[in-house]
């Protein structure tokens, strides 16, 4: 998805009827725009958004011809039918600062022998729109038991154009012997690797 397509929204419109109609209610706000935009995008393009994208991703908007680089500020769904309600863009200027948050995916969870504990999800920044970070992948292939990892150790994070809002000694993760995980007590994000 490169550049999704929306369409300036009516302001009398009423956001149930739209949604009846297969339209999404959305705003692009922003201190550089004069006031917030209300524009709207079709169901399917919403919902590709939702599987694609999530909070603190990057997307460029076209809307009556110009685009506008954006970050998803909240895309905001019904939890009793995961029907998309609201999608609300934050406007991006190159050079500035912006708020984000960074997925943390992890990759290869079934080669890990011990038990897998993850305390992190989303590790909080700010950057400049060309360095935020949208996902960012721990490859746990050979990691060996004993293994703990804290967000200064993840190599992304590293950068000087990254503004970490986190600790940097906070854990992320760590791999804990089977035996000895059992004789403790277990964290609520704790899995039993295969």
């Amino acid at each position: 998805m490169d550049i999704i397509k929306a369409e300036m929204r009516n302001p009398a419109a009423k956001a149930k009827q739209l949604r009846r109609s297969g339209i999404i209610p959305c705003v692009i706000s922003g201190a550089e725009l004069k006031e917030s935009l209300s524009i709207q995008i079709d169901e399917n393009t919403a919902r590709q958004l939702k599987r694609t994208k999530r909070d603190g991703s990057k997307v460029d908007i076209q809307v009556n011809g110009k685009v506008y680089h954006t970050l998803i500020k909240d895309l905001e769904y019904s939890s009793l039918n995961d029907a998309i309600v609201h999608i609300s863009f934050h406007i991006l200027n190159a050079g500035k600062k912006v708020n984000s948050i960074a997925d943390i995916m992890l990759l290869n969870k079934d080669k890990v022998q011990g038990v897998l504990e993850q305390i992190q999800m989303k590790i909080p920044h700010a950057a400049e729109p060309e360095n935020l970070l949208d996902v960012v992948t721990i490859d746990l292939d050979g990691v060996p038991i004993g293994t703990t990892i804290t967000i200064s150790d993840i190599p992304e994070f590293q950068s000087d154009k990254i503004e970490l809002q986190a600790d940097p000694d906070s854990i992320v993760l760590r791999i804990r012997d089977k035996k000895l995980a059992g004789a403790g007590a277990s964290g609520d994000h704790t899995e039993a690797a295969e």
